[in-house]
């Protein structure tokens, strides 16, 4: 599993409305409809994931950044350059 869903679930048939013209010229290109809203799904899945991971995290992420600005970062004894 990738994390994102689980690929091996099964498919499931749905209804959707779209642009007559719009699903004309992706007949007319070959376009594999079910494979392009899969690929766009996947993509605004990670997209809401990253956005309800940062806002879970902001506090977190602030506070960091503002040690990191006060006293350096964590990893800065390590460097060698």
């Amino acid at each position: 599993m990738n994390g994102i869903y689980d690929p091996s679930a099964p498919k499931k048939a749905t209804n959707l409305s779209i642009n007559s013209e719009l699903l004309r010229k992706a007949k007319e290109f070959d376009i594999n409809l079910s494979a392009t809203l899969e690929q766009a799904l996947i993509e605004k899945v990670k997209q809401r994931q990253r956005e309800l991971w940062l806002s879970a995290n902001k506090s977190a992420i602030d506070d960091y950044n503002s040690y990191a600005e006060q006293n350096g970062q964590l990893s800065d004894s390590l460097r060698s350059f």
